[in-house]
């Protein structure tokens, strides 16, 4: 275990190289921290953290710059998350307030996310296996024709036209409305086959080839949607650390542009706390050397996705964890209210 007043170095250390992109001496610290002992005592520290390998020095120059295993020290004893000023917030929620349905909530989140903390956003569409109907609508286009009209607890509007087998008139349209309502407004994708699977039982023999029909459509659209979508913007914010991707950012790009890789780098949604993985913690070789930042966020206290950001190793992770924290909580609500 390191004591207090290392670990009090490594954080001088972490704020300083990720505030100055310049390696770290002993000099300098004992100057802009008060650490209230000796530049040979920093020095002494600054060895022992080496040895243990949270430190590292880059080249022949004095200084010294976090490596991952310290980072990670960092993040996990000696960062609080920094909350978010009261103007950050305001322009949270003025960028976010006129999103008119899910696509533009999430197209906004990335901008917003990309701007706030100047890395690379990546957001997951809320998963439709995790999410419940709202509501269904059913609409008589023509005699033997409806329109289908899914709603989903996050927002999602999915449409459908379904050609009935004969002709089905406004009462008995009215009548599946209601029944299907009745049985899977609330309840989640998952449920639904088992909940509407008798449905047809329950009109005349005439309609029932009609009904069945319309719940195909229906389960169809369930199973359609169920793959996992991502929006990412802000890529343009890497050129900005070329210096700290060691040879190139071209694996950095790559990696970002398969999606396989970037839901993995997210994680599991049913882990929704605060994720944070730095460098080679990151499974994917192109990604060795950034960090990601990623939290779940939904409505009613339960993750149906994530979001978060890419960005370099030399990150400054509370004010990062703070941003994509807040985005979270408020991409929630929206969804909450929407």
């Amino acid at each position: 275990m390191l004591s207090e007043r290392r670990l009090e170095v490594l954080r001088a250390i972490v704020q300083d190289y990720v505030g100055t992109e310049e390696p770290v001496g002993s000099k300098a610290l004992t100057e802009r921290h008060r650490l209230g002992v000796s530049p040979a005592t920093v020095r002494n520290d600054m060895a022992v953290l080496e040895d243990e390998g949270y430190i590292a020095q880059p080249h022949t120059s004095a200084g010294r710059i976090p490596t991952d295993k310290g980072y990670r020290l960092f993040v996990d004893k000696l960062a609080g998350v920094k909350p978010m000023t009261a103007p950050e917030r305001r322009a949270i929620h003025h960028f976010l307030d006129g999103a008119v349905d899910l696509d533009d909530v999430v197209g906004r989140t990335v901008r917003l996310l990309a701007q706030l903390t100047r890395q690379v956003a990546v957001v997951q569409y809320p998963s439709l296996t995790r999410s419940t109907v709202r509501h269904v609508e059913l609409l008589s286009l023509a005699p033997a024709r409806v329109m289908l009209v899914l709603i989903t607890d996050t927002g999602r509007v999915e449409q459908r036209m379904v050609d009935c087998p004969a002709p089905f008139g406004e009462s008995s349209l009215a009548d599946l409305r209601a029944r299907l309502n009745s049985r899977i407004t609330g309840r989640r994708f998952a449920d639904v086959p088992q909940l509407v699977q008798d449905l047809p039982d329950a009109f005349e023999s005439e309609d029932r080839g009609t009904v069945a029909t319309v719940l195909s459509t229906l389960l169809e659209t369930l199973v359609e949607e169920t793959e996992e979508r991502l929006m990412i913007g802000g890529t343009a914010n890497l050129t900005r650390f070329g210096h700290d991707f060691p040879l190139t950012i071209r694996p950095v790009l790559e990696a970002l542009e398969e999606q396989v890789v970037l839901l993995k780098l997210l994680g599991e949604v049913n882990d929704s706390g605060m994720a944070v993985r730095i460098g080679h913690e990151n499974a994917h070789e192109g990604l060795n050397s950034t960090s990601v930042v990623s939290v779940g966020y939904g409505s009613g206290g339960e993750a149906v996705a994530k979001l978060g950001v890419v960005g370099p190793t030399r990150m400054d992770y509370p004010g990062t964890m703070g941003a994509v924290r807040a985005v979270a909580r408020y991409v929630g609500q929206i969804l909450a209210e929407s």
